[in-house]
């Protein structure tokens, strides 16, 4: 997990603010209450849990304390939890789209935005970890959106997001688009209080994806089968592997689209819509009060 490989520090995330400023006619400051505490794992001293000399004569120690990973984790889940608390209170559907580099998340959010731009509200919140690239492409359809840069980190966290939502902030019964770096692993492990966390997964990368990479769709509620207009062109088992993702989570939905031709985005559209449309009704959580949330 990302604890031994030390991506949790936020030592070189940085976050660039929307290019076009919109007022609002409500307030949102979300300013997480959130400890700036970061889990170095490169050279620094931790417990391990051995260690012993390699023949160059030098002591190697291997592995991280299962205390330091549990820390690093319930540091994010408490701010996923105030995220999520924030969110509800605003009536927001926020979405967490996962998956490997290249399988069209940024397409999809764009052929998304130019359909249904004009009808919902939606801002984006855009996870990469390097350039402003997929941002802009973004800004061009009209939409606001925050770019996360996480440097050497392979996925975004609760507390980059809070930030990202502090910067976005998203209008009331709206829908918040957070793409995560592009990665089958890291990401799963990262609740980022989201609604819902929907895994793209294009017919390039072939249908055994979802039992190599098991938790990221086992987390999922959602599987967007993506590139179908290619299914002519290469070999690929549309059955085997809806089969697949479902040995690995027997409740997932699966929708087969392209994003660049529109084929079956209707379905996804009507989903988008449905699950908006509960985030707003949803009653408030018992108890929650100022005093109890950090994005206030």
């Amino acid at each position: 997990m990302c604890a031994i490989c030390g991506c949790s520090d936020h030592e070189g995330f940085t976050l660039t603010r929307p290019e076009h400023s919109h007022d609002h006619a409500h307030e949102h400051d979300h300013d997480h209450d959130h400890e700036h505490e970061h889990a170095h794992v490169h050279g620094h001293s931790h417990e391990h849990s051995h260690s012993h000399e390699h023949s160059d004569g030098q002591p190697h120690s291997h592995g991280v304390t299962i205390s330091l990973e549990q820390a690093v984790m319930a540091k994010n889940d408490r701010a996923a939890q105030s995220n999520r608390l924030w969110l509800e209170e605003r009536g927001i559907f926020a979405l967490n789209l996962v998956s490997a580099p290249g399988a069209g998340k940024t397409t999809l959010l764009e052929r998304t935005l130019n359909d249904l731009g004009q009808d919902l509200s939606i801002t984006v919140v855009e996870g990469d970890q390097e350039t402003q690239l997929d941002a802009q492409r973004i800004q061009a359809t009209g939409c606001r959106a925050v770019q996360i840069n996480t440097g050497a980190g392979c996925h975004l966290d609760s507390e980059m997001v809070a930030k990202g939502l502090q910067a976005l902030r998203p209008a009331l019964n709206s829908i918040v688009m957070i793409e995560n770096v592009g990665n089958l692993v890291c990401p799963a492990l990262f609740d980022l209080g989201e609604n819902a966390r929907v895994a793209l997964l294009s017919v390039t990368e072939g249908e055994d994806k979802p039992l190599k990479y098991p938790q990221m769709f086992r987390s999922s509620q959602l599987m967007l089968l993506n590139k179908i207009d290619l299914l002519p062109h290469i070999r690929f088992s549309v059955d085997q592997c809806i089969e697949y993702a479902h040995r690995v989570n027997p409740s997932l939905l699966v929708m087969q689209v392209s994003a660049t031709t529109g084929a079956g985005m209707a379905g996804w559209y009507q989903w988008l819509r449905q699950h908006a449309t509960v985030a707003r009704l949803a009653p408030a959580a018992e108890g929650r009060g100022l005093g109890q949330v950090s994005a206030q």
